[in-house]
């Protein structure tokens, strides 16, 4: 059957899509997660599937795994990998409401990544009503922790992965509509200062502020950044009362390279700033990493597949590496054809102004149900 003959509809789609992004969901509440992992089991239910509810760890919400019938079922097929997780706070829907204008759709989320996903399962669910059965088994797996370096689930990940032929992945398109063939390495560290406390007021010159020598090591830090590899501090927790020199500090620092050598030395650089200066003790530890995602010949397969597809619908589908990390690197990593950023378009994710483009829903529905129907 010609995928662009299935019976997407925007308006389903969007009355669909509604009450995942009215169920937020930020990636440190896991109550909240896992209230939107259970919109999202009962509808890939409703489109078939049969559902596995995996328990989160290490203090994150679980994930759901949807396998849908086949006769194959069992055998390497196709992973659709997403995350459900977001960087918004509950209550970041009041200053972001659900709402459509001049033919954008705005919510918290909806672009990173909830409206691919949402796609994804409706171009499952298209094909099903259609009583068509893909070259290949399906499997979705939606996650926890994505926006955090997925710290709980890679190892999950990885493993379904390893499991199947094929990884799709729905994160936003690139600004011109095209996919995502490789992305850069991240890592993520911890930086702790250990000052002296002492009173602000009367004994200021006892003390040894945690938050002063914090302040100069963010510059340090910050000015390390080349073309090569950047480093950027997005996350400071600091004092209580303004009258205490403060004894401790503690910060978050991204960094990111476009090869994994140059990610090495980063990371050798953040290391070697632990120390101690001027009776200050500076502690740098690692945290999660991902592995560069280098375009290897299965996974430009699957993108000149992708755009042949494109083509049919109407649009020229481009690709790149990039930065800004996601799941693909893993599985892309393991040298498994991955194609990322196939979900629909939009701008402005990670702010209050996020939103996708309407018209991307059944452009990017087709597009997904075109490479369910072609990768064999």
């Amino acid at each position: 059957m010609n995928f662009q003959k299935l019976p997407f509809d925007t308006d389903t789609m969007l009355a669909g899509l509604r009450p995942w992004i009215e169920c937020e969901s930020p990636t440190f509440d896991a109550t909240a997660v896992d209230r939107m992992m259970d919109l999202a089991a009962y509808d890939l239910a409703a489109a078939g599937a049969e559902i596995g509810r995996i328990p989160g760890r290490m203090g994150f919400g679980g994930s759901v795994r949807a396998r849908f019938p086949h006769k194959d079922f069992g055998k390497p097929g196709i992973l659709i990998s997403g995350h459900m997780d977001t960087v918004h706070p509950v209550g970041t829907l009041a200053k972001n409401p659900w709402r459509i204008e001049g033919g954008l759709c705005y919510g918290p989320g909806i672009q990173d990544m909830k409206g691919g996903n949402y796609v994804s399962l409706e171009a499952i669910r298209q094909l099903a009503l259609a009583g068509i059965e893909t070259p290949l088994p399906v499997t979705v797996l939606f996650t926890p922790d994505e926006e955090i370096g997925t710290p709980s689930t890679r190892a999950l990940i990885e493993m379904e992965a390893r499991k199947n032929k094929y990884v799709l992945v729905p994160e936003p398109a690139r600004p011109d509509g095209g996919a995502v063939t490789g992305r850069y390495a991240i890592a993520r560290f911890n930086v702790k200062t250990t000052g002296r406390p002492s009173h602000a007021g009367w004994a200021l010159k006892d003390g040894r502020s945690a938050i002063a020598a914090m302040a100069r090591k963010i510059i340090e830090i910050e000015a390390m950044t080349g073309e090569d590899c950047t480093f950027s501090v997005g996350v400071i927790h600091a004092g209580q009362w303004v009258n205490c020199v403060s004894s401790s500090c503690d910060a978050e620092v991204l960094s990111m390279a476009k090869r994994q050598a140059d990610l090495d030395r980063g990371v050798e650089r953040m290391l070697a700033l632990s120390g101690e200066e001027n009776d200050v003790v500076i502690e740098v530890t690692r945290g999660v990493t991902r592995p560069v995602w280098e375009p290897d010949e299965g996974t430009m397969a699957v993108y000149e597949l992708a755009r042949e597809i494109a083509g049919k619908i109407g649009f020229d589908l481009s690709h790149a590496s990039a930065g800004g990390g996601s799941d693909g690197n893993f599985t892309g990593a393991m040298g498994i054809p991955t194609l990322d950023s196939i979900g629909v378009r939009g701008a402005g994710l990670h702010t209050l102004n996020e939103h996708i483009e309407i018209d991307s829903l059944v452009e990017r529905a087709q597009l997904v149900a075109g490479l369910l129907l072609r990768l064999k």
